[in-house]
């Protein structure tokens, strides 16, 4: 299931960096929770600007004259309860920015091979032996699909669904886009590229509904 949130437009620039605040919005909605330290078996978006002209870039930030769009994603029915409830009660996002609807999709079914567009750049990350800090991986090595497929299958696991999938970066996608985020402070590399995930078909089902790669809970591997 997902909830698609429409937001009102800003009223004070968006930094660039933004992603920290809405995760910080999606646990606030859902109160007290286990959900920081667990494995992310949800999916937060980026903003997404709605109607035309699309956002504006100033030097402070982004502007949305007309409005974002920002969804969560999760097989967990608890999670999405709790969220709506959420922001029932405080809509605010932050910068000036507030929910003004929410709409509920169940999730579609996509048979058992499926073409994914991301709406967020996928991260690939592992630790390495005698490696200070994670090493990225990206379309271009060949373990990026092994490990895309290991993290979708972990959380499988988690919810007692079949491991029956895999998970691989559209090779024949002719421009993929690596793309730097800081995040906290962090400097990330995350690729944009669509993926070709195959298997059962509910496990198609839950990669869209939990997104694919690693940090999929702090908003990377958001797909459509």
């Amino acid at each position: 299931m997902r909830i698609y949130l429409r937001l009102s437009r800003n009223t004070e620039p968006v930094p660039f960096n933004y992603q920290s605040k809405l995760v910080g919005a999606f646990h606030k909605w859902l109160g007290e929770n286990e959900l920081h330290d667990d494995i992310s078996l949800y999916s937060l978006s980026w903003l997404q600007h709605v109607g035309k002209p699309k956002y504006k870039t100033t030097q402070s930030g982004l502007i949305f004259p007309y409005g974002a769009d920002f969804f969560i994603s999760s097989p967990l029915q608890d999670l999405h309860t709790k969220a709506i409830q959420g922001v029932f009660q405080s809509a605010i996002i932050n910068w000036g920015m507030r929910v003004e609807t929410a709409t509920l999709k169940v999730t579609p079914n996509f048979g058992s091979k499926y073409r994914f567009l991301v709406q967020s750049p996928i991260l690939v990350k592992r630790k390495v032996e005698a490696e200070q800090h994670p090493r990225y991986f990206f379309p271009y090595h060949a373990e990026a699909d092994g490990f895309l497929t290991d993290t979708l299958q972990t959380k499988l696991k988690r919810m007692n669904l079949t491991t029956d999938v895999s998970v691989a970066f559209d090779r024949s996608y002719a421009r993929p886009h690596i793309k730097k985020i800081n995040y906290r402070n962090i400097d990330i590399k995350a690729t944009l590229c669509p993926v070709i995930v195959e298997g059962h078909p509910r496990a198609v089902q839950f990669a869209w509904e939990v997104g694919v790669g690693n940090s999929t809970g702090i908003g990377f591997g958001a797909l459509v």
